[in-house]
């Protein structure tokens, strides 16, 4: 009875498993930006040459079966074989071809998807300070000193240059659809260049947990012509709203949910204040501990000053 039951859950199962993965986004393999189009078709190219090795096995293992099943009286029995060069050649040999292919493609790739290197293009590439928070992000624009929070626009076939950092815990700046994913650190600068090939929405989040707010980290990543993108800085321009380091502070408060906000101005060198907070915690660490070991030096001095005595 329970053999029945478990057999026919099993069927269940795999006649609802299309209709379970209908409702999956394959983003990764519907890239829209130039950087996620080449790591879609590396991470396919790996795929079908695993396939190589992965479809034979499984195929094997079910002929094998079927052809040295007890009721099969054709098939050759031989209780003393133990050895076959040809078989050892094959088993050992195409993998080890395949993992040679493989580890070529990718160090060939590790390094033209370098996040840090600029994408070849004739246009200007568009710089964005980003700055992850508990639980937002904030996008700030040097060039055009503006910032927003929860939004992100730019101009569609025109690199952008992301900087990167974090105001508290551990995030990762991630757009699937145009591909790359990298970490935003408290106290680091990190990079990433994207490229989005066609004018769309993308969806942005984080993809490392940082507390209760992380499920809500998200934002739209709007690429546009030049023309929408410039009128959306008049746009932000206009609210009358400005953002400096104490304000950021403010902002920076942990918030769930937080609305899309506009920042008119920002003051210089903001992002910059960011990372130097903790690089001054860091050295005054420094400081104390250089400052413990002098009198953990000083107190064993003495011991053994009293120790001679």
């Amino acid at each position: 009875m329970v053999i029945k039951l478990f057999k026919s859950l099993k069927a269940l199962i795999i006649i609802a498993m299309p209709f379970l993965l209908s409702g999956c986004n394959w983003v990764l393999f519907n890239s829209k930006g130039e950087v996620g189009v080449q790591q879609s078709n590396l991470i396919i190219t790996a795929i079908l040459l695993m396939l190589i090795v992965v479809i034979p096995a499984i195929l094997m293992t079910f002929l094998f079966a079927w052809r040295y099943r007890a009721g099969n009286k054709k098939a050759t029995y031989t209780p003393d074989w133990a050895h076959s060069n040809k078989i050892e050649l094959v088993v050992w040999g195409v993998p080890m071809i395949i993992i040679a292919i493989l580890a070529a493609i990718v160090w060939v790739s590790t390094h033209k998807l370098d996040p840090y290197k600029p994408l070849i293009s004739s246009k200007p590439a568009l710089t964005v300070e980003v700055i992850a928070t508990d639980w937002k992000w904030v996008f700030i624009y040097p060039e055009q000193k503006v910032a927003t929070v929860n939004e992100l626009v730019f101009p569609a076939d025109r690199p952008v240059s992301f900087q990167i950092t974090s105001d508290s815990t551990m995030n990762t700046f991630f757009i699937p659809q145009l591909g790359g994913q990298i970490y935003a650190m408290a106290g680091m600068r990190t990079q990433l260049n994207l490229k989005a090939n066609e004018i769309g929405n993308y969806d942005g989040m984080s993809g490392n947990f940082s507390g209760q707010g992380f499920s809500d980290m998200k934002f739209i990543a709007h690429a546009t012509s030049e023309e929408n993108f410039d009128k959306w800085i008049d746009n932000v321009r206009s609210k009358n709203s400005s953002l400096d380091f104490a304000g950021f502070k403010k902002l920076a408060e942990p918030s769930q949910k937080h609305p899309i906000e506009y920042f008119s101005s920002v003051q210089d060198g903001v992002f910059q204040q960011v990372i130097d907070q903790f690089m001054d915690s860091g050295m005054d660490m420094h400081a104390k501990d250089e400052q413990h070991s002098g009198m953990d030096m000083t107190s064993a001095q003495t011991t053994m000053s009293h120790s001679g005595e």
